[in-house]
């Protein structure tokens, strides 16, 4: 199965100059728990809700005041839309990241695939598996 097969089309994005103030309202009003940051449609970085948090409203800084850009994690590991699912798993437990942009052949975001998109797979095909065994017993 391929990574196109399960991530989510429709991405939330954000520009490098959106405020933190934006990113936070952009989360809650698509209930997200992340932003790719993009420039001419090619991931450059993401921010996560728990960014937000630790880099910002921790540090006590005005909303208004910092942009995606200066809070982003930048360079994020991205996936091909065309690459096996075991493909990526293997890229979040490398890179100790819960979700990857998916890019198409030109590295323009695709989706994004996240680990609980994973864990929904595997639930389905075990779920396949047991029907087997409980089948042949």
């Amino acid at each position: 199965m391929t990574v196109k097969d399960i991530a989510t089309v429709g991405v939330e994005t954000a520009a490098p100059d959106t405020t933190a103030e934006v990113l936070c309202e952009t989360m809650a009003e698509k209930n997200v728990g992340s932003l790719v940051v993009v420039e001419d449609d090619r991931p450059v970085g993401m921010v996560t809700d728990r960014d937000l948090l630790l880099r910002v409203y921790a540090e006590m800084i005005d909303p208004t005041q910092v942009t995606a850009g200066e809070m982003m994690t930048g360079d994020p590991v991205t996936v091909g839309a065309d690459a096996d699912v075991l493909v990526a798993s293997t890229l979040m437990r490398r890179h100790e990241v819960r979700r990857l942009p998916v890019v198409d052949d030109e590295g323009r975001i695709a989706g994004i695939v996240a680990l609980d998109d994973i864990v929904r797979l595997l639930g389905v095909e075990l779920g396949n598996l047991v029907g087997v065994i409980e089948a042949e017993s």
